[in-house]
């Protein structure tokens, strides 16, 4: 597992908020385990509980008018899903399904609504993430008609060191492993064109990749790349 239970990605939900507050997180609903390719979450349905993942990774997808399955996102330990049904009540939006073994705790609407009363920086880490959720989906959107697939990839392997990187020895190490056909998906390229643009970066030495890990080298050139601003 790329995180302990006491080591989250700083901006997921765990790794945002205090210490205490963590543990009254951690202290609601029941504990949760899913194996590889089980279904946490699933689109259409009415149920309005929330899963805070303490291990493991998982995908996001949603259907398309077209019927295909869609990649929109990954999550890791310390993040959360399912919050947009238990604001709103509204059907999921989305499917969650465990990319292998994955363990987390199962909150019910009730019991969350009273902590973010309670623990109001809970309230405002979450809002803030489902801020910066619609921000990564809006920037997708654009960057699928602004940008030349290597630019698009650049950005997405910036974002996930970003949001889930922790650093190691001469670089950056992704918290989540991700396949050349989901890098695709979630850049909206083809296949062969991630393979040839992560071969282009290896041998440019700005990443390495190895059987479930993937190592960043040289974040700043990843980022102009990218066309991204340089790290303040």
């Amino acid at each position: 597992m790329p995180y302990s239970s006491a080591e989250w990605p700083a901006r997921s939900l765990l790794g945002t908020v205090s210490p205490e507050a963590r543990g009254e997180l951690l202290e609601l609903g029941v504990p949760a385990r899913f194996e590889a390719g089980k279904v946490l979450l699933s689109e259409g349905a009415r149920d309005r509980h929330v899963l805070v993942l303490l291990s493991g990774f998982a995908k996001v997808t949603a259907r398309v008018e077209n019927g295909e399955e869609s990649l929109l996102a990954v999550r890791v330990g310390g993040d959360s899903v399912g919050e947009m049904a238990a604001f709103d009540g509204a059907p999921r939006s989305a499917t969650v399904t465990a990319c292998g073994p994955l363990t987390a705790r199962l909150v019910q609407p009730g019991p969350l609504h009273a902590l973010l009363v309670r623990r109001p920086e809970v309230h405002l880490a979450l809002t803030g993430i489902i801020a910066q959720r619609l921000r990564w989906a809006n920037r997708r959107r654009l960057d699928f008609k602004g940008y030349p697939a290597k630019v698009r990839l650049a950005r997405l392997l910036v974002e996930l060191a970003t949001s889930y990187g922790r650093p190691v020895e001469g670089g950056m190490v992704l918290g989540c492993r991700l396949t050349q056909p989901e890098l695709a998906a979630l850049t909206g390229a083809a296949e062969t064109t991630v393979h040839k643009g992560l071969a282009e970066l290896r041998r440019d030495g700005l990443l390495e990749t190895g059987y479930g890990s993937t190592v960043i080298r040289d974040l700043g050139r990843l980022r102009e790349i990218g066309d991204l601003a340089p790290e303040e």
